[in-house]
């Protein structure tokens, strides 16, 4: 297995390694459109990469049954081109393994006969960028997220935190969460759900990746520990 190559090894943490939070000013830990719900009446017209508006809105939906019910998306803050479609991907990779593309925001769940699901995605930042081969060791639903020491000595209103942020819509991972391991070890880097649309096609964490709550929750319910998972180079 490809060892996993971080620009920055030491920056993690246990449940997340950094992603959004709403109480806790989402884009502070990061450090770093034209349509609205409502004008999705337009259901015929189609998005520039191929995706009705009517469909998308099908897609990106609410979730009121979910044990913390999830909101529609706002698609205005979303570029179409990250709504999620299957396409063509030509690879040797057997069907079912996840593909990071981080230089295109995009993961890829390959599919049968050379077609995978692809989802807009949020990557590492500047500094935060790997690649290498990984599995899925574990997977939770609304899990429990702890800062790292690192993140802490940085920005010490995550303190409160230390002891682990209970699952919720501010939670920063979301929904659903896929961890990354290799060689039986947890690497600190995730796969999660993401509420916040303006985050799709930007480089936001520190290695995580994060997907739109509903395409997450897709992914997930189709991805079995033990799957493999492979970052490209950026």
């Amino acid at each position: 297995m490809m060892t996993i190559r971080n620009e920055n090894a030491g920056a993690g943490d246990a449940d997340s390694r950094d992603s959004r939070t709403t109480s806790l000013d989402r884009r502070s830990f990061l450090v770093g459109s034209a349509v609205g719900l409502g004008a999705l009446g337009l259901a015929g017209c189609a998005t520039s990469d191929g995706i009705s508006l009517a469909e998308a809105q099908r897609i990106y939906g609410p979730a009121p049954d979910e044990k913390f019910p999830i909101p529609a998306v706002d698609l205005s803050k979303v570029d179409p081109k990250y709504f999620r479609r299957t396409v063509r991907y030509d690879t040797r990779e057997a069907p079912g393994t996840i593909i990071v593309d981080p230089g295109n925001y995009y993961v890829y769940r390959i599919e049968e006969d050379g077609n995978a699901t692809r989802y807009g995605a949020n990557v590492g930042r500047d500094g935060f960028r790997w690649s290498g081969d990984a599995y899925i060791g574990r997977k939770a639903e609304w899990a429990t997220w702890t800062p790292p020491k690192e993140m802490i000595k940085r920005q010490p209103e995550a303190a409160k935190y230390a002891r682990g942020m209970p699952g919720g819509l501010d939670n920063p991972l979301g929904a659903r969460t896929l961890y990354l391991y290799q060689n039986g070890v947890y690497t600190l880097y995730t796969i999660y759900a993401s509420s916040d649309p303006e985050s799709i096609g930007n480089g936001v964490t520190s290695g995580c990746v994060g997907l739109l709550s509903q395409d997450m929750m897709h992914l997930y319910a189709r991805t079995p520990v033990k799957t493999k998972v492979v970052v490209l180079p950026a």
